[in-house]
């Protein structure tokens, strides 16, 4: 059966495969309106009164494809089963001993088995070789028990086709950085796991000043005695409050581990950058708790326990008059959408299921959610605009400062109507960086009337639900190609191979047929990274959480011109950076892999949607 909704086979096949509901192998969504009123239903369930005026509401936003929720509340919302309806998670600190390892390998395997990826920060273990005083042995370091959960995300399909997806941060003062750095340098190795180093400011300043770099250890998580002549520093580290005591066990250059992480990477896409400092210092919720961790995609940088809320404004459905002189972009439409998105995005809080009670605990105190954007690249092309131009940054900056000032008044309205989040602090949240750089009338309304969720806009990748919305671009990446060829999984796991066309090119055939397309069908290999990292620069200043964005490598491209790109984004205020040059470890992003052509942080098959 062909439902005329979808214009190319994979979007029928993405919606057959993981957003369906079946019962007992009985399919109960005969067509994917059914999938819109399921959906739309149980998030108005939770609605305390108008509960059918809310189902309407949002299924109108639904249908149209305007607001595409994360992947999880598709597959999950009105089916009954019991899943979660986050996509992602940041686990519990990992407490340094064999019963605490694996307690937090038990809670990552109950979290991807309902249904969500996961988020460690490894900096809590100790570094290989000292001591372990307890058993009177030696530590094996971070990287050695990483493997541990590599081996279960392998055995674990966390929802049906759809594979598990894990992140690992590893501070970068941590004595076994290099061998973290170089964990994936060989085909194969930690495959389920993205990689990012913690880089902190005193890290980049001591890089560009050439100074030495101590690899340091809490004191009070080491063997007593056995590092007597050692300095000691001040270091932050996960899991205590405030500055600690730290022992220094090595010392190198800094530049030194800044040019290895950057031939890693180089070599083979990992691992990537997180300013952890600047997430920090950015946060919201500052006032309360430290992140070290985000989830797979990096776009939700979250604290123990954290969950991610996902959901993006399809912007090709706010094209008015595309592909023609008259063509605009409705930003009242965006507006008005992204105010009753904050509002589903918020029951889905509440009515969603937790693998664990801490993380129940941390959703519904914060009421974090993540409202982004897909689409953009298209809705570029169908305004006429090129990607990489002066003027497709400054019309996807004003469109996201939009969703961002309209995604703050709804949450207003709504603590007004329903209370604040749990964790509100008006005063401490009110000199949060973030906070202080909103509307003066957005401040006013949070002083006097509070606000419903903690952090509101984050823009995710959308592998998934772009493929579903008939392959609109995803995120705010460019084009990847026009068309090409994609595998995906079909129920049991198989692949099926699908030629896929773009949406703005699939629009421009059906009005102009094959004409030469214009120069502003700029796919993602015809940029230059300096265009990527300043598309993603725009838009920073209007995200509260993150972006997951990848800068887009070319094979030829110089080493040093590669750690460029990185120390651009760090002086253009961006929160991390992640690339991808075509490598001898994972081969092309253009080859037709099971995985599809997406970046290397995540196939369609282990998406964050």
């Amino acid at each position: 059966m062909t439902d005329s909704t979808f214009e190319n086979r994979v979007s029928q096949q993405i919606w057959d495969s993981r957003y369906r509901y079946r019962l007992d192998g009985v399919v109960q969504d005969h067509t994917l309106q059914d999938s819109w009123q399921r959906v739309a239903a149980a998030l108005a369930s939770v609605e305390p009164s108008d509960q059918a005026h809310w189902q309407e509401r949002f299924y109108a936003q639904l249908n149209a494809f305007r607001f595409l929720p994360g992947g999880r509340i598709l597959a999950g919302a009105g089916t009954g089963f019991d899943v979660t309806l986050f996509n992602c998670f940041v686990m519990g600190r990992i407490e340094d001993s064999m019963e605490g390892i694996f307690e937090a390998l038990k809670e990552g395997a109950i979290t991807m088995q309902s249904g969500g990826g996961v988020g460690y920060d490894f900096s809590t273990l100790r570094p290989s070789g000292v001591p372990a005083w307890r058993v009177g042995g030696t530590a094996s370091g971070p990287v050695s028990f990483m493997r541990i959960w590599d081996s279960m995300c392998e055995t674990l399909l966390s929802t049906a086709a759809r594979r598990g997806a894990m992140m690992a941060t590893l501070r970068c003062d941590h004595p076994d950085i290099e061998a973290f750095v170089d964990a994936k340098q060989q085909t194969g190795q930690l495959h389920n796991f993205n990689l990012s180093v913690l880089v902190s400011d005193a890290f980049m300043q001591a890089m560009h000043a050439d100074d030495e770099w101590p690899l340091v250890f809490p004191a009070d998580g080491l063997a007593g005695g056995q590092h007597a002549g050692n300095a000691i520093i001040e270091r932050e580290w996960p899991g205590y409050a405030g500055r600690v005591p730290c022992v220094v066990l090595r010392v190198l250059r800094a530049r030194a581990l800044w040019d290895r992480i950057m031939q890693a990477s180089f070599e083979s896409a990992e691992p990537g950058v997180l300013f952890v400092d600047r997430i920090n210092r950015q946060n919201n919720l500052a006032y309360r708790e430290r992140i070290s961790a985000t989830n797979p995609c990096g776009e939700i940088p979250l604290p123990p326990y954290g969950a991610c809320n996902l959901g993006s404004i399809n912007l090709v459905q706010f094209v008015l008059h595309a592909l023609t002189a008259e063509a605009r972009i409705d930003l009242d439409g965006i507006a008005q959408t992204a105010g009753v998105a904050v509002r589903m995005l918020d029951n889905v809080i509440d009515l969603s299921r937790f693998p664990l009670p801490a993380q129940q605990e941390q959703a519904r105190g914060s009421r974090r959610i993540g409202l982004g954007i897909t689409g953009l690249a298209d809705a570029l092309i169908m305004l006429g605009l090129h990607y990489g131009s002066d003027a497709a940054r400054q019309l996807a900056a004003t469109i996201m400062r939009t969703v961002c000032h309209a995604a703050y008044r709804a949450s207003v309205a709504l603590a007004e109507e329903k209370g604040s989040f749990p964790f509100f602090e008006r005063d401490a949240l009110l000199q949060q960086p973030f906070i202080k750089s909103l509307p003066q009338d957005i401040q006013q309304g949070i002083r006097s009337s509070g606000l419903r969720n903690s952090h509101l806009t984050a823009i995710a990748p959308t592998g998934t639900i772009s493929l579903l919305a008939n392959n609109v671009s995803s995120g705010i990446e460019p084009v990847f190609s026009f068309e090409h060829q994609r595998q995906i999984r079909d129920n049991d796991g198989s692949p099926q191979c699908f030629a896929l066309y773009d949406y703005s090119l699939g629009l421009w055939r059906r009005q102009r047929g094959e004409q030469s397309l214009p120069d502003y069908f700029v796919a993602a290999h015809q940029l230059t990274p300096e265009e990527h990292l300043q598309m993603q620069a725009a838009l920073q200043p209007y995200v509260d959480n993150a972006i997951s964005k990848t800068v887009n490598i070319p094979e030829d491209f110089a080493v040093a011109d590669y750690q460029s790109v990185y120390e651009d984004a760090y002086r253009l205020g961006l929160k991390g950076c992640t690339t991808f040059r075509p490598n001898r470890v994972t081969g092309s992003i253009l080859e037709a892999s099971a995985a599809g052509p997406d970046s290397h942080c995540c196939g369609v098959d282990r998406s964050d949607d």
